[in-house]
């Protein structure tokens, strides 16, 4: 794959777009060690895990992860490209955001047998300032054995790799005030152990001099995922017992392990949802989210 490739030509594009309508079926158990990891890389001081305890919002991506031989990995850490995602010669990749719901009265627990339905929604082309970009809606259905647990609607996003005067999206302002608020301070232990509970390969999150040698970003990037379940965290510990039924979120801007972040909440005037955001040390708005609690 040629980092320099920037445009898709229309015979390329068809044959990504015939990936839609794709789908997957994977099978997992929900078993405690994560949990316990998680737990720990969150600094929290949650009981143990038992048969039974609930899987916190978004903890289910400790689980159905890609675990694909060493001969089929791809010079960036991930997966050599194909297979159930199309084969997008963009060299970037990210998780741009997501819309999921939580089925009330039917959590994940540890000790269920669960399974995941994946279907490829939409293969999106757009003509960027700097590049083609390609959007893919990739949606799971997860179910336990007691029927539909959550639905996920997740968003992939692939670019060309950044050049010299490529024009910069000028950076949105955070919002200041929030009632709720918690900074972090992100280091590469953390994305370490963040990148290994979920089995994650991708370099731009533990190899400095891939991330600033070859992708061109000055640091160490913070997963996308650890800053959303940041969030989910920050509405657990200031509304703990609530039940989160939708969260959505969108990823604004990179997050870099070079300085301390902020996670922002504001709930509403009911309690019923929680206006969520990060921002980076200059006060940039870095993800923006939003949970609805039952």
């Amino acid at each position: 794959m040629s980092d320099d490739i920037r445009t898709l030509d229309p015979a390329t594009l068809a044959h990504l777009q015939g990936w839609s309508g794709k789908t997957e079926t994977l099978s997992d158990d929900i078993t405690a060690a994560p949990v316990r990891g998680l737990s720990a890389t969150l600094d929290r001081d949650d009981a143990a895990p038992v048969p039974g305890t609930a899987l916190p919002p978004l903890w289910h991506w400790l689980y159905f992860l890609p675990q694909h031989r060493q001969r089929e990995i791809g010079p960036d850490g991930h997966a050599k490209r194909g297979g159930f995602l199309p084969p997008v010669p963009l060299p970037r990749r990210m998780w741009a955001g997501g819309r999921l719901q939580w089925m009330q009265g039917n959590p994940l627990v540890v000790g269920d047998a669960v399974q995941r339905v994946s279907r490829i929604e939409s293969v999106t082309h757009k003509a960027g300032r700097s590049g083609d970009l390609l959007f893919v809606l990739v949606k799971h259905e997860i179910h336990n054995a007691r029927g539909l647990a959550l639905t996920e609607e997740h968003d992939i996003v692939y670019r060309a790799a950044a050049q010299p005067g490529d024009p910069v999206p000028p950076p949105v302002a955070a919002e200041k005030g929030a009632a709720w608020q918690r900074e972090i301070v992100p280091d590469d232990v953390m994305l370490f152990r963040y990148s290994a509970l979920t089995f994650n390969g991708h370099r731009i999150h533990y190899d400095r001099k891939y991330v600033t040698e070859v992708e061109g970003y000055p640091g160490l990037i913070v997963h996308g995922p650890l800053i959303a379940t940041l969030l989910v965290d920050l509405v657990r510990r200031h509304a703990p017992g609530s039940f989160i039924r939708r969260f959505n979120f969108k990823a604004v801007r990179p997050t870099f392990d070079l300085h301390p972040f902020r996670l922002n909440g504001q709930p509403s005037a009911d309690g019923r949802a929680e206006k969520l955001w990060a921002e980076d040390h200059e006060g940039w708005l870095t993800m923006q989210a939003t949970a609805e609690l039952a």
